[in-house]
């Protein structure tokens, strides 16, 4: 973009994009993943323990309870929704080893089965807008509860696009909670030398719109892929929308100074 198609004094210095879902397809491959390794340990308890079988769903146990959050967390999060309370246990259990960690484990290793057998396709659309962003001097950083975030970007060839990245990994390395609190959007926001009121989050999970609402954000972005406008706006998204095809900084920047009129700022 030339110097002179440039738009002047935007009120925003960064945005911080969630990956699963928004930048990346990889959120159908999440939860194919958590649905396989779900329902066979359901299926275990039944024939084990005689409780009856009643399979995972992606709109009344996958989007509810797992969606957004970390691994570990999100196994606890369904199996405490189902009444089932195993150890918690820690990050380096045997997949096979019955705790939150083990099967939390077991799906990472059918989340990444998928991945080297059928690669990852982008949302050509947010990417457009990235570059966008990039061309008008804005920051751009990613945020996600993966830990496959990293390798995510390098299979993409997205990686270099982003000044920081704060993803599962960095989480676990500096003891920040996972959403719904707001830990890593702001850490994002700080690696980037900007205040969250002068930053706007992008997020297509109940829990990720939660966590930009509670870190008081200046503009939050929902993208309802699952046709879950009507939740990602009562839980904190300040503009919901189905894709970013149509939507430039222009109309952000919109949206941006709406939000700060409304509140005052």
């Amino acid at each position: 973009m030339s110097q002179e198609n440039k738009i002047p004094h935007l009120p925003f210095k960064a945005v911080v994009f969630d990956l699963d879902g928004v930048i990346t397809q990889t959120a159908l491959v999440h939860a194919a993943s958590w649905k396989e390794m779900f329902d066979e340990y359901l299926q275990l308890r039944e024939q084990r323990d005689q409780e009856p079988f009643r399979e995972f769903t992606h709109e009344h146990d996958y989007l509810p309870y797992v969606d957004g959050k970390p691994r570990y967390k999100g196994v606890q999060s369904f199996l405490d929704s189902r009444g089932i309370h195993l150890p918690f246990g820690e990050a380096s259990d045997d997949p096979d080893k019955e705790t939150c960690c083990g099967l939390g484990n077991k799906k990472n290793l059918k989340f990444r089965e998928i991945l080297e057998r059928d690669g990852v396709q982008v949302y050509d659309s947010t990417v457009r807008w990235i570059y966008e962003l990039k061309d008008q001097g804005v920051r751009v950083g990613v945020a996600s509860s993966s830990k496959n975030c990293r390798l995510i970007l390098q299979k993409t060839g997205l990686e270099e696009l982003f000044e920081t990245r704060v993803d599962g990994e960095v989480s676990a390395r500096l003891g920040l909670h996972g959403k719904p609190e707001p830990d890593i959007f702001i850490t994002a926001a700080e690696n980037m030398g900007c205040k969250p009121t002068d930053a706007v989050v992008i997020e297509d999970a109940v829990s990720g719109v939660e966590a930009g609402r509670k870190g008081g954000f200046g503009l939050v972005v929902g993208i309802a892929r699952e046709g879950n406008a009507e939740a990602l706006k009562h839980h904190g998204a300040d503009v919901v929308i189905q894709d970013f095809a149509g939507v430039d900084t222009a109309q952000v920047s919109t949206w941006f100074n709406h939000k700060r009129t409304e509140s005052g700022q």
